[in-house]
């Protein structure tokens, strides 16, 4: 999975220290914790170079995957990058639910280590996160495109998960097709409102089927 694509979809802006991949922060010292679900189809029909990503390959099936948990602060910004030497992780075990090994490693390596947590932890805790939210039916195997307006997709997202409140998913976009479900938990993974997250704007959105 190419970083890039993911890192073009962070709207917020950050400090210049940030884009240059300097460390800031420090480990556990955070707000809450933002899970990011992206729409994997859409990420392997944005570009004809995806096709050689593995999560694209032909007998892949895959729908929401994790892009990642990254530990937020509440005005905005977000720790990241906060061990010099944090190590790689053994990608392996994660890649039924986030299917890149690069993906794994630099999820790690920017949000992880400012969870606090050692590498099993985070990840443990990643799934957990990616585990308590249910996936509303319709979009977990659609073998059609389906053109649905943002606002409906958190609408079926709340029904499915009646613990949450509009202002704790904010849905994104980019070039016209549903990019993620952003959902904002705190550090017990409990339902808590998102900060300053930008919403899609378009009047619908297209999500490719699932192969």
């Amino acid at each position: 999975m190419r970083t890039s694509i993911w890192l073009a979809l962070t709207l917020t802006v950050l400090p210049l220290s940030a884009q240059r991949n300097e460390p800031i922060g420090e480990p556990g010292k955070f707000d809450y914790y933002l899970l990011s679900l992206s729409w994997s189809p859409a990420y392997c029909a944005s570009r004809e170079s995806n096709a050689n990503d593995p999560q694209c390959a032909q007998e892949r099936h895959f729908a929401f995957v994790l892009h990642g948990l990254w530990p937020q602060y509440d005005d905005g910004r977000w720790p990241q990058f906060c061990s010099q030497k944090p190590g790689p992780p053994d990608p392996r075990p994660m890649l039924d639910i986030m299917p890149s090994p690069k993906l794994v490693r630099h999820e790690w390596e920017k949000h992880g280590t400012c969870s606090g947590l050692d590498v099993s932890g985070y990840f443990g805790l990643a799934r957990k996160a990616f585990n308590n939210i249910r996936i509303p039916a319709r979009f977990q195997n659609p073998t059609q495109y389906v053109t649905i307006g943002p606002g409906e997709v958190k609408r079926e997202f709340l029904a499915a998960n009646p613990g949450f409140s509009p202002d704790s998913i904010a849905i994104q976009c980019s070039s016209n097709y549903l990019s993620e479900v952003r959902i904002c938990m705190n550090k017990d993974l409990r339902p808590t409102p998102c900060r300053h997250q930008r919403e899609c704007r378009a009047s619908s959105v297209r999500m490719p089927p699932v192969r």
